[in-house]
């Protein structure tokens, strides 16, 4: 199962450190497996001073599908969030280096409201960038509720998050979601050459400087835990467990 996410020290760039998604038949969908690698490279990147930028990469035509739907109907059934997904999130919002992503094609759900969390983020135009909560009968998650206002403004992020519109990636940096867009054989250099960047500067310095721009960490996981117990609640659903089995059956 750990082959699903492959974590990756390049020598052409050094100090960046490479999470990249590894499950193209499925498309990238995410397993509770693959969020306890990610969490502990992740986790292990902050105390590690050879380390000082992080890469979240997908395959090509694919970021990620979002949570493995699977995996969700089992917890629809009385098991609740997966404890997995709570533990990434937070170690995604806590990571004291920068986190840099690359984006080309799909990156659906938790696939886009990741990206919310990070430094920078390229993508290419062919990217669509959607999270259909609400038509899976559920809710935000990541903290996208509180995050998704404060940068696209109210109604992009209404219509992101409710009405589940996709956003194309020219969309997504007007959006204020993506700092570049860019052609999508040049996704992966240029996330790496961002990342390379960062991992070249004063590293307390930019900690200092990151720690400022991002606010108060506190506050986005008191709405991430906020926004789980709703999710919870909505996995145990009727509404949600018709949904999921309607998904599966397409």
């Amino acid at each position: 199962m750990t082959n699903h996410i492959l974590v990756e020290r390049p020598e052409d760039h050094p100090g960046v450190q490479i999470i990249r998604f590894n499950r193209p038949d499925k498309k990238n969908a995410i397993t509770r497996a693959m969020y306890t690698v990610m969490t502990e490279a992740l986790t292990s990147a902050d105390g590690n001073p050879d380390i000082r930028a992080t890469v979240l990469l997908g395959g090509e035509g694919c970021f990620s599908a979002g949570n493995d739907l699977g995996d969700f109907l089992a917890a629809s059934m009385g098991g609740g969030m997966p404890r997995e997904i709570i533990d990434f999130l937070y170690a995604l919002v806590r990571a004291e280096k920068p986190v840099v992503s690359g984006v080309d094609g799909l990156a659906i759900g938790i696939g886009t409201t990741m990206h919310l969390h990070c430094d920078l983020t390229v993508c290419s135009a062919r990217s669509q960038f959607r999270t259909p909560f609400v038509d899976l009968a559920l809710v935000p998650e990541a903290a996208s509720s509180l995050l998704a206002p404060r940068i696209m403004g109210a109604q992009r992020a209404f219509a992101m998050l409710a009405a589940g519109e996709p956003f194309s990636g020219e969309e997504a940096r007007e959006a204020g979601l993506v700092f570049r867009v860019v052609e999508p054989h040049l996704v992966e250099a240029q996330t790496l050459d961002l990342a390379s960047k960062l991992a070249a500067k004063p590293p307390e310095a930019l900690r200092i400087s990151r720690d400022l721009i991002r606010g108060d960490r506190e506050q986005i996981i008191a709405r991430m835990d906020e926004e789980a117990r709703h999710f919870a609640s909505r996995l145990q659903s009727a509404e949600a467990r018709a949904a999921f089995e309607a998904f599966m059956r397409r």
